[in-house]
Order: structure tokens, then sequence, then C-alpha cells
């Protein structure tokens, strides 16, 4: 009854739907892992956020990878500005997440004779992307920046390129170790995202926090993924079933025809056999009224 699941094409299908299954069910957790990612991401920024400010010096350190835990913490720094210095961040979007620029970046030299680099905002590229395009004046002076902290950009992490051959005193990545043998003096780790005091007109456009709201398609991708799992099994019984019927009625239709076939032929050979056997009983019949006729009299 079931022996055309041994068919090529039934095993071929049988095992297609058994490596599926597991596939399926690791990307349902591979998804639901980053799911869970994205919300302890958005506890961390929040508590971040809403944590009262510290000196910078608290959380970074020269040659100092900044801890996950410290991502978005609040601080405050107090200093010179180094625009001597300061370089801009290419391809980075503005608020509106659309229009292209750069990112301001400059060294805030503190008490210590320490530095930390302080991303200032966005501004527009303009048109000529190989000169260094005109970037608001930093406040002279002592300043108190305050604002988040952020780990060092690497290509592994951000996915960014350190692009090489750049137009002088423009970087692809933020990295407090690579701005530090510029500068020439030691560079906590690390960078600070200001988000006060608001710059004069709002140039350079303060960097927004970051969402830490939405959660994501991450838990609905998951959940399809496991319905697609579960769906394998469930469509193989199925297309089992149909492919038994479908046999079972070309079958029964085989049988009918053939009933068909012997009826028909047995209903000809009927037929047949009473044609052959009129004209037998016709001479019979022909013969036995020769005989009983008489002959004519002769005159």
């Amino acid at each position: 009854m079931y022996r055309f699941l041994l068919t090529r094409q039934w095993v071929i299908l049988t095992l297609l739907g058994l490596v599926l299954i597991p596939v399926m069910i690791k990307l349902g957790y591979w998804q639901f892992h980053r799911h869970e990612h994205k919300v302890a991401q958005n506890q961390l920024i929040a508590r971040s956020i809403a944590a009262t400010p510290v000196p910078v010096t608290t959380l970074a350190a020269p040659g100092r990878d900044l801890p996950r835990r410290d991502m978005w913490h609040r601080v405050t720094a107090t200093g010179t500005y180094d625009t001597a210095h300061e370089v801009v961040v290419r391809q980075r979007t503005a608020a509106d997440e659309q229009s292209i620029g750069y990112y301001v970046l400059t060294p805030l030299v503190l008490g210590n004779g320490q530095a930390v680099l302080i991303n200032r905002g966005w501004i527009s590229a303009g048109n000529d992307l190989t000169k260094f395009p005109d970037v608001p004046a930093a406040p002279r002076g002592k300043v108190t920046v305050t604002g988040r902290m952020m780990a060092d950009e690497t290509t592994a992490e951000s996915g960014i390129k350190d692009t090489k051959g750049l137009p002088a005193r423009q970087v692809m990545l933020i990295n407090s170790a690579e701005q530090a043998k510029r500068v020439g003096r030691p560079m906590l780790g690390g960078y600070i995202e200001q988000s006060a005091p608001e710059p004069p007109g709002n140039t350079p456009e303060l960097v927004p926090a970051p969402d830490h709201d939405s959660i994501g398609p991450h838990m609905a991708y998951a959940i399809q993924w496991w319905l697609f799992a579960a769906a394998v099994p469930v469509g193989w019984i199925v297309l089992v079933r149909r492919e038994r019927r479908d046999r079972a009625t070309a079958a029964a239709e085989e049988a009918e025809k053939a009933e068909a076939a012997r009826e028909t032929e047995a209903a000809g050979a009927a037929r047949d056999g009473g044609r052959t056997a009129e004209p037998a009983g016709s001479g019979e019949t022909e013969a036995a009224g020769d005989e009983a006729t008489p002959a004519p009299a002769n005159p």
C-alpha cells in the first residue's frame, strides 16, 4: 500500500524534509537569541541613559576597552578642545537616517593631560568629499561636556571597512587608539557621544539617543521558522495520503477499464459465435428441402 515510499522520488523528498526540520528549528532559535539580545540591550540602554552622569575617568582609561556594561552610560568630561587634531568621520547619517555626512570628532584635553574623543555631532558632507569640510568651531576655553560613553569602533563590530588613503583629517572609524597616535598624548579608551550642551544653531547636529523601545521582528521570525519546521511533517503526511489516494483511484480506474474490456470482448465473442452458427443451419434446411421436392415425371 505504501511501497511507493521506496521510490527514488519519495526517498529524496523524505530525506529533504528530515534535513529541513532541524535547520528550521535552529534558525528559529537563532532569531530567538537575537530577540533576547535586543531586549537585554534595550534594558541596558534604558538604565545607562537614566543613570546619574559620572566623571569619564571613572569608566575609561588609556588603552582600556570599554566593558559592555558601561556602554551608553552618561559621563561628564571637563577640559579644553584640541581643534588642531580634529577629524571628521565619513559616511554617517543624520537623525533622519537618510542624509549622509560626517561626524565631527574632536579631542578634549582633560586636566590630567589625558584626552578623550568627543563626537560633537553630524554635519552635511557638502559637494567636495576630497576636502576637509567647514566644521562649526568648537567652544574655546574650559568646557564641560555631558554625553553617552561609547566603545571604540572596529571593522569586526561595526562592519565598516577601515579604508586607507582618505583625504587629510578624514577617517572611517572612531577609534581612540588610532587617534592617540595622531594626537601624541594618552587617550582614554572609547569616546563620548555628546548630548549636552546644545551647540549654537544645533550644528553640529547632536547624535540622538539610541532607540531602546523597539524589540524588532526577531521573535516573529523565530515563530515563523518553528511553524515552518512543524509544517514539514504535516505536509509530508498530506502528500503521502494524497499519493496513496491517487494511486488507489488510478488502480480502481484501471480495474474498471480492464473489466469493461473483458465484458466487451466476451460480448463480441458471443456475437461472432452466433453469426458462425447461422449458415450451418440454413444449409441443412436447404438440403432437406431438396430431398422433399419430387422429381418431374417423364412425358
